[in-house]
């Protein structure tokens, strides 16, 4: 058989979200951002004397770290997408991304709360004018960067497979998030929120003189960054383990293929990028047809890109 009469038989194995450029955009668009708004917030500590805002501008690095590991993981699964070492291609890199900033975004947490139980023991004078200023500039740019890193992929987009069930709908959006968007995103919505609490509690100091306040809800935003953190480890974890969470979508394969005494004795399915998912199912029946006819049934079957069938003639009818 020559090889290029294989070529219906074949297939790329390309998993990348259906948004990865435009994420890859914004994202780097959002490290340019964070790195100019980090080197007037260190600046400005260093002129002003103040510690708080050296301390926001160090936390601004971690950031821009963070979210260049996340453009860094777009711009390598595009460049190997069609590498053949990568067995089911480079759509789950940007999980792997999400996983390593998730796990700095939670080291950032334990910092905050660690400085701001120092700064409960020992306060410091805080340059309240300034810091205000800087706070506020800080807010605007993590709410333009929120903005241009919001998931906005799953609405108004029509599916060219899909299966129509109420039900899944949170099931389909969970299955085409880009984890790595969403943690570039976390990581600007915990800075947005630490700018929101630094300024209240600035405010409330100017006030009352209540030193402790800005420690205080420097203990608040560790609380919340770090819950935001194990969500995050939690979701793109479970993506790199190949954890099965499409419940909806293996009830409707076991559906479309369990007829006439077919029976699915082996389904495995896992998501291997934003929007796309791999099943290996093996079938038992008495009279087997060809795998092509069993991934005829699943053509309708939303985001499934990968589909390997096995098929093991039994003798007797299924009961």
């Amino acid at each position: 058989m020559h090889s290029h009469s294989l070529d219906q038989w074949t297939h790329q194995h390309v998993f990348l979200g259906r948004a990865h450029s435009r994420n890859e955009r914004r994202t780097w668009l959002v490290v340019a951002l964070t790195a100019v708004m980090m080197v007037g917030e260190i600046a400005g500590g260093v002129l002003f004397g103040s510690m708080a805002l050296l301390a926001d501008g160090w936390h601004m690095a971690t950031h821009a770290a963070a979210l260049g590991i996340a453009g860094a993981a777009y711009a390598f699964a595009r460049r190997h997408a069609h590498n053949p070492r990568f067995s089911f291609g480079t759509g789950k890199f940007g999980d792997l991304a999400a996983f390593t900033s998730a796990i700095i975004l939670g080291l950032i947490a334990v910092q905050i709360a660690f400085e701001s139980v120092m700064r409960l023991f020992s306060p410091v004078a805080i340059a309240y004018g300034e810091a205000i200023t800087i706070a506020v500039i800080g807010l605007m740019v993590n709410l333009v960067s929120a903005w241009l890193l919001r998931d906005d992929d799953h609405h108004g987009h029509g599916h060219a497979h899909d299966y129509h069930h109420a039900h899944d709908h949170d099931d389909d959006h969970h299955h085409h998030r880009d984890h790595n968007l969403r943690a570039a995103y976390v990581h600007v919505m915990a800075d947005a929120a630490t700018s929101v609490l630094a300024i209240v509690a600035l405010v409330g100091g100017v006030f009352t003189q209540w030193t402790w306040m800005d420690a205080g809800v420097g203990l608040v935003g560790s609380v919340v960054i770090g819950a935001w953190a194990f969500g995050l480890i939690r979701d793109s974890g479970a993506v790199l383990l190949d954890v099965t969470q499409d419940k909806t979508v293996e009830a409707a394969i076991r559906a479309r293929l369990e007829t006439g005494g077919d029976r699915v004795t082996d389904l495995h399915l896992w998501q291997v990028g934003p929007g796309h998912r791999a099943a290996v199912v093996s079938i038992v029946s008495a009279h087997p047809m060809p795998p092509a006819a069993y991934k005829g049934r699943l053509s309708d079957v939303s985001g499934l890109s990968h589909i390997t069938v096995e098929v093991e003639a039994c003798p007797h009818h299924a009961h």
